[in-house]
């Protein structure tokens, strides 16, 4: 008797049937996604409505705040680059299977190496060059910092999640004292930062406002190499075979702590770039609060996202539209701002908490692949 045609070899019957499948699961996957969403614009709505404000106010408020005039859409869009560059170096730390919290001192080191390569080269060197040199050494700055905190987790048995907090206030403890001592202006010290660097350092901008394309597409470029090396290389698929089982991977020949060390070190150079280019860019000097806490917002666009590169630019766009709108609630409806941290941090929640969503892989409470 003949085989049937799903066991003969070459049959295309297999791929069929999973091409099938997968389309079986799609409106699954799409709720599994948009629940989380319809449940915190709910839980947003009901807050509104107990401050006395009209939900559909409050939503054209945040529309009109991020895209009511080009400057604004702008805005956005110039947010959107470092969180998309922050976003694409956690995905890796996320692969091996950490819970990587130390972006935000990353990128806050990558903000001072920047500054110091500025300070240092200008006006000896040519702009453009002195401008490449800096954002290499934001680069470098991140991934020293991503080092140390890999060999903390990886040589000395500390946990990634503390070693990546106690590393963050060590950054932000050294650009304080820069710029309220060595760095600080002339005269006066101040939460203004340091002296602004030359307008010749200055990243171009669009017609004007605050937006570099040269940052959004670098910050795209890396996404979208990102998305390349996690899913079409081999060390992709070492990264993964840590994250499910580090003691497995050992036992077939994946030498686990030097995979750790590299994501930490990749994921701090991404980190280190946003940081340069938020000084060279958008604040044109070194402030204490240089990374606006976009590390942190970072982590909740990729956690968000299910650790899935395709869908870190549309969170990513959606936190940075709101991140930008919700700077007209005060004026406009007498709200605070932060309303929209407060619906950030829900549907996070809310997403970790999804009952249709697998939030662990199967590596025992490793994270979910990217």
């Amino acid at each position: 008797m003949s085989p049937e045609p799903a066991d003969r070899p070459g049959s295309s019957a297999p791929r069929s049937a999973g091409v099938r499948r997968a389309w079986a699961a799609w409106p699954g996957e799409v709720a599994s996604r948009l629940a989380p969403l319809a449940l915190a614009l709910a839980l947003v709505a009901g807050l509104c409505a107990l401050l006395g404000a009209s939900p559909v106010a409050v939503a054209a408020a945040l529309w009109d705040g991020a895209f009511g005039s080009a400057d604004q859409a702008a805005r956005v869009l110039a947010t959107l680059a470092p969180l998309l560059l922050c976003g694409s170096g956690l995905l890796f730390t996320f692969r091996a299977g950490l819970y990587h919290l130390g972006v935000e001192g990353q990128l806050v080191l990558g903000a001072l190496c920047a500054t110091g390569a500025a300070r240092a080269l200008w006006p000896g060197l040519p702009a453009g060059l002195v401008v490449a040199l800096c954002v290499a050494a934001g680069a470098l700055g991140g991934v020293l910092w991503g080092a140390l905190t890999g060999a903390l987790h990886t040589r000395g048995r500390v946990s990634e999640i503390f070693a990546g907090l106690g590393m963050n206030f060590v950054a932000q403890g050294v650009v304080l004292y820069l710029v309220f001592g060595p760095w600080k202006r002339p005269g006066v010290a101040s939460m203004a930062g340091t002296e602004p660097l030359d307008s010749a350092l200055w990243l171009s901008t669009l017609g004007g406002t605050e937006l570099s394309p040269a940052a959004l597409l670098l910050a795209a470029l890396a996404l979208v190499g990102t998305a390349v090396v996690l899913g079409r290389t081999h060390f992709g698929l070492r990264l993964r075979a840590v994250g499910l089982s580090p003691e497995a991977a050992r036992v077939l020949g994946v030498p686990a702590a030097r995979e750790m060390l590299a994501a930490f070190a990749i994921s701090g150079a991404l980190a280190g770039v946003a940081g340069a280019l938020q000084v060279l860019g958008t604040f044109h000097r070194l402030l204490p609060n240089v990374s606006s806490h976009l590390g942190f917002l970072a982590l909740l666009v990729v956690m968000l996202a299910g650790r899935r590169a395709a869908l870190v630019a549309p969170i990513a766009l959606f936190f940075s539209a709101l991140n930008v709108g919700s700077l007209k609630l005060p004026m406009t409806l007498g709200l605070e701002s932060s309303l929209s941290g407060v619906l950030q941090g829900v549907l996070v929640l809310l997403a970790l908490l999804s009952p249709w969503k697998a939030r662990v892989g199967r590596g025992g409470g490793r994270p979910e692949e990217a």
